[in-house]
C-alpha cells in the first residue's frame, strides 16, 4: 500500500488568491516540515514550508518562504526563473508532468512534459496543442554529475518532449512580501506565495484519475525552492535546492520521487 507524505484537506469556501496566507484555512492547513536539501536531506538554512488545500474547482498551494533579502529581477513571463530565488511546483500526470516556477515579483515560468514513450502517432497527445514540429523540444533532465548523458539524461524512462509555450489554463498566482524587495539595507522576513490550479485545466494529467480527486487519491507533487547565492559576484554550483522531502538527486524531473499527497473530504475548517 502506498503511504502519503501529507494530507490535503478540502475548503468550504473558495480561496481568494492574493498571497495572504493568514486566512483561517491556511492557518489550519497541515504544513510541511522545514524543507530539506533535495539531495542529502539535511535541513535547509532558510526556513520554507508548504501546504495544499482543495475544493471542487481548484488545487490550492501555499508557500511560506524565509528570506532575509527578498530579491527578484525577472518580470517577463517564462523567463528562466530558476536562475533567481524561486519556489516550484511539479505535478505528475503519469505519462506527462507539469512544471511551475515563480519568483517574488510574481513572474511565472511553465513547461509541460510528455514522456517520449507515451507520445504515439494517433495517440492522445498527438494533437495540435503538442505539435512536435512547431512546439516540441527534446529534454533529458537536469544536470547530474553522476553519469549524466547529454542526449538521454539519466532517468530510466529516457527522454521527454518539452512544451515551453504551454500555459496551464486558468492558473492563478499571487505573492506578498514581508519586507522591502531588492533593498539590501533592509533585513526582510520573507515572502509568501498562493497558487490555484483549476481541475478543469488538468485534462492531460488524468490517466484514469478523477477531477476533482476522490477521497483517498494520492498524487505525486514536487514542492521545491531554489536559492540564488552570490559572494563577491561568484555563485556556488550547484545552487542550493530545497524540497518538502529528500529526492536524492539534483534532478527535479523525477516524478516517482515527488512528495505523495493524499486527498481527503474532511474540511480543513473542522480540524
Amino acid at each position: 500500500m502506498t503511504t502519503s507524505d501529507y494530507t490535503c484537506h478540502r475548503v468550504r469556501t473558495p480561496l481568494t488568491v492574493d498571497g495572504n496566507l493568514t486566512e483561517s484555512a491556511w492557518l489550519k492547513a497541515p504544513k510541511s516540515p522545514r524543507f530539506v536539501d533535495m539531495v542529502t536531506g539535511d535541513s535547509a538554512f532558510f526556513d520554507t514550508r508548504a501546504a495544499a488545500l482543495w475544493d471542487d474547482d481548484n488545487l490550492y498551494i501555499g508557500f511560506w518562504v524565509e528570506e532575509p533579502f527578498v530579491e527578484a529581477k525577472l518580470t517577463e513571463r517564462d523567463s528562466i526563473i530558476f536562475m533567481e530565488n524561486d519556489v516550484e511546483v511539479f505535478i505528475d500526470g503519469g505519462d506527462c508532468y507539469y512544471e511551475f516556477e515563480i519568483n517574488a515579483l510574481n513572474t511565472i515560468y511553465e513547461v509541460f512534459y510528455i514522456w517520449r514513450d507515451a507520445y504515439q502517432r494517433g495517440g492522445k497527445f498527438d494533437v495540435p496543442e503538442f505539435d512536435l514540429i512547431s512546439k516540441g523540444l527534446s529534454f533529458g533532465g537536469n544536470y547530474d554529475r553522476s553519469g549524466w548523458n547529454f542526449w538521454k539524461g539519466i532517468h530510466p524512462r529516457g527522454v521527454r518532449w518539452a512544451f515551453t509555450e504551454w500555459d496551464f489554463p486558468g492558473v492563478q498566482s499571487a505573492v506578498q512580501i514581508d519586507g522591502v524587495i531588492n533593498n539590501r539595507s533592509v533585513v526582510d522576513k520573507g515572502w509568501t506565495v498562493e497558487l490555484a490550479f483549476p481541475w478543469s485545466g488538468m485534462k492531460w494529467f488524468a490517466k484514469d484519475r478523477s477531477f476533482p480527486p476522490k477521497e483517498g487519491d494520492i498524487w505525486n507533487i514536487f514542492f521545491g525552492r531554489f536559492e540564488k547565492l552570490e559572494v563577491a559576484n561568484a555563485r556556488p554550483e550547484p545552487q542550493p535546492a530545497w524540497s518538502w522531502n529528500k529526492i536524492g538527486t539534483p534532478d527535479t524531473h523525477t516524478p516517482e520521487k515527488f512528495t505523495k499527497g493524499q486527498f481527503y473530504n474532511q474540511y480543513v475548517e473542522d480540524i
